[in-house]
């Protein structure tokens, strides 16, 4: 009985934030496949490569140092906040090479995903462990679905972020985000490990935690005002050469564009879809060098191509 409510316990907390980190990227959301396949990342790979990393680095102090450390508060506190936020990482130097992963917002949805799948099965590892009792897995349940795995969902989400920096971001500054970025990341999960590592810390634990969701989600809103500004400004240049009707921009950059009536319904999504992409891969086409800004010139081109042709389909019907 255990097994079984160990793992809905694990999936399904983990499923409905995955859901709510999407649903959050208001202007310019991520295809749900790719998302997935972030938190399969989370979930599987970064698991096998975080615990072999842990080992590995854990041995290797102790033998380096011959250090009469814990080796369970080696591990917990020290090679695990290193090793696991790397593995994590790792599928996101993959993945913020392609065009679905284009600014700030991107990072924070696609590294959350990773650190929820990963909170996951880390959860469903504990629960079937540690859960010996019915009321010491309702506290387990409670505590690491609401902190635990959302520490793993934060932490990857900045790293994530840092990496969406790069495509707004001079060539001088873009070794510097992913650094700064892992550190973060790593200095996040520390904290959290050695505040619950001992029972006279755990209050200043679920502190932290609170004010870290509380910074997430600020950070989430600030992404989305500067996507809306970015759309707005973008577009604006679009007006000068009659690609959009200045009317047109404040709904796209709004809830409004979701309201049918103010444009031919048989187009309307494709139209806004296609706007707010044309807006953002100006801003790439800005920063980028060699064949990316050959790549996001041609998108520039066919965004404007499909935008004429809708609106004209539109004008004629």
């Amino acid at each position: 009985m255990f097994l079984y409510t160990s793992l809905l316990a694990s999936i399904l907390p983990m499923t409905l934030y995955l859901v709510m980190l999407w649903y959050m990227d208001k202007y310019e959301r991520e295809p749900l496949s790719y998302v997935l396949l972030h938190f399969l990342w989370g979930a599987l790979g970064a698991i096998f490569f975080g615990a072999l990393g842990n080992y590995l680095i854990s041995s290797l102090v102790i033998i380096l140092s011959k250090s009469t450390i814990s080796s369970s508060i080696l591990s917990n506190i020290i090679a695990a906040p290193i090793a696991e936020e790397i593995s994590k990482a790792l599928f996101l130097f993959y993945s913020f090479r392609s065009t679905k992963f284009d600014n700030f917002t991107d990072g924070l949805v696609y590294g959350g995903a990773i650190g929820l799948g990963f909170g996951m099965t880390e959860n469903f590892i504990y629960f079937i462990t540690f859960g010996t009792t019915i009321e010491i897995l309702i506290i387990l349940i409670l505590l690491r679905s609401s902190f635990s795995a959302v520490m793993h969902c934060i932490s990857t989400s900045i790293f994530g972020a840092s990496l969406g920096m790069i495509k707004f971001s001079s060539y001088s500054l873009k070794i510097l985000y992913p650094v700064f970025g892992i550190l973060l990341s790593i200095l996040i999960h520390f904290m959290w490990n050695l505040s619950v590592s001992k029972s006279e810390t755990l209050l200043f634990g679920f502190l932290f935690m609170i004010l870290l969701i509380i910074l997430f989600v600020s950070i989430f809103i600030y992404s989305l005002k500067r996507e809306k500004e970015i759309i707005i400004n973008e577009l604006l240049e679009e007006t000068k050469i009659d690609i959009i009707p200045e009317s047109h921009i404040n709904i796209i950059s709004s809830k409004s564009r979701f309201r049918k009536g103010w444009i031919d319904e048989q187009i309307r999504k494709k139209y806004f879809r296609t706007a707010i992409n044309l807006a953002f891969n100006k801003v790439h086409y800005k920063n980028s060098k060699g064949t990316k800004k050959d790549f996001y010139e041609i998108e520039i081109e066919k965004n404007r191509a499909k935008l004429k042709e809708l609106l004209s389909n539109y004008k004629s019907g």
